[in-house]
């Protein structure tokens, strides 16, 4: 029986922090309270006095790139640097070749995460112009959701008839998560600029080429579909000003039927980056302007954004390396998100409180995650301590991503993970991952 007592921490869950103690037996959270003492000789004792116990973050958007694309990552590297990060449960995307577009495919996947994943996992299935049928199969009961690419991403799987849209938006009850860009908007902005400067376009133009207005019909065409179908829509990675007002904060986020995530990329990088980071930055949507990135940590925290994520997508550097048109779009994060936001809340943009319900609590409700995201007795037991106080510099060799670089890299931070459970499982301590795959499946509460 695994048991495993945390003593003195500064206990973060729903809006409070309180300092206490945490009883750990085998996967779950068996006891929270102010004083506890080891029940058993066997009872492993962790002192966390200056530390946060916060539950571990639910990224409810990673591309982990297993089948088809384990150059660039694994399920395993990736969950392995995920728990590093205090990721304890990840929900991955269906542009892996081949695409997850049939229930057969996406549990091809399942069976993979279950012998080699650290943290929990969920895969989400794959909806195309021609699937339907495939999509309404889809259990709802141990399967995230239905991923549609409403823009071209990698692996393209551009969802682009609108009468299919419609079906699908009117056809199931399950969480339909969209990437939106305008596609007709993105090419006549490629076009413009190949036109001056072919295929080697200066990166500093991708927010031009991806623009705001790409991304803002696109995201007001889901959520107009949504309002007329009654579809529950969840809107990833926002990424400029005028997309927030398409969300509201008016309601509790239990009642809402559109919600909206934000990535870290978005709220810690804007256009200037370009000219250090080049390619390194290069994401879909697009990194924008500052004042788009005021914009969305100004939403995020008066709750019309719901969700912090990743959209963890690595690539190697020499692929990143390539002209513009050829240079693929994402980067890894799962190992940096947690302590950059960490970093936003000494810099006082954010409080511990909201970051836990941001990442954790609300990525828990909006996909009804049974008995994770919240530190409450008789949940498992996916947990992580942050030091506040223990600063470190991202460099290669401390660098877990199977891509080997960062766009954090040089990035002193101040607060540093140094621990993390998952199922009550110690998977990372004293800065080091330990060889313990003890990642489930997540199931969701859903009829």
């Amino acid at each position: 029986m695994n048991r495993i007592l945390i003593k003195n921490a500064k206990i973060v869950n729903e809006g409070t922090i309180f300092e206490g103690d945490l009883f750990i037996e085998d996967k779950f959270i068996k006891e929270i309270g102010e004083k506890i003492s080891p029940k058993t000789g066997d009872c492993v004792i962790i002192d966390a006095e200056g530390s946060f116990l916060i539950p571990g973050a639910i990224d409810d958007q990673v591309h982990f790139r297993e089948p088809g694309l384990t150059h660039k990552g694994t399920i395993e590297t990736e969950s392995r640097a995920a728990v590093a990060g205090g990721i304890t449960s990840y929900i991955e995307q269906p542009n892996t070749v081949p695409n997850a577009v049939t229930q057969e495919l996406l549990e091809d996947k399942y069976n993979r995460a279950a012998g080699v994943s650290f943290a929990n996992y969920s895969f989400m299935m794959g909806g195309t112009n021609d699937n339907l049928e495939e999509v309404l199969k889809t259990n709802p009961k141990n399967v995230a959701g239905i991923k549609l690419f409403l823009g071209s991403s990698t692996g393209n799987m551009l969802v682009d008839n609108t009468e299919v849209l419609e079906k699908i938006f009117s056809s199931t009850k399950m969480l339909i998560a969209v990437h939106c860009e305008d596609e007709a908007t993105i090419q006549a902005n490629l076009a413009r600029f190949k036109e001056e400067y072919g295929d080697d376009i200066p990166v500093k133009f991708h927010p031009e080429i991806r623009s705001a207005e790409a991304c803002y019909i696109s995201s007001s065409r889901a959520v107009e579909l949504a309002k007329k179908t009654g579809a529950r829509l969840h809107v990833f990675h926002v990424s400029t000003g005028i997309e927030t007002d398409l969300f509201t904060n008016k309601i509790p986020l239990e009642d809402k039927m559109i919600t909206a995530e934000v990535c870290v990329h978005h709220l810690w990088f804007t256009d200037a980056d370009y000219a250090t980071k080049g390619a390194l930055i290069k994401w879909n949507p697009a990194v924008k302007s500052a004042a788009d990135k005021d914009a969305l940590w100004k939403a995020l925290l008066d709750d019309r954004i719901d969700v912090i994520a990743t959209d963890h997508a690595p690539h190697t550097l020499e692929e990143k390396k390539n002209p513009y048109t050829s240079s693929p779009s994402g980067g890894p994060l799962v190992q940096h998100a947690v302590v950059a936001m960490f970093e936003a809340y000494h810099q006082k943009k954010i409080s511990v409180e909201k970051i836990v319900e941001k990442m954790a609590h609300n990525p828990a409700k909006i996909f009804k995650i049974e008995k994770r995201g919240f530190i409450r007795e008789g949940y498992y037991a996916d947990l992580v301590i942050v030091n506040p106080g223990l600063p470190w510099n991202v460099k290669k060799e401390n660098i877990l991503y199977k891509c080997g670089w960062s766009p954090f890299e040089g990035v002193n931070f101040k607060s540093r993970i140094s621990h993390t459970f998952v199922n009550g499982q110690l998977v990372y301590n004293n800065f080091k991952v330990k060889d313990i795959r003890s990642g489930e499946r997540l199931l969701f509460n859903r009829e």
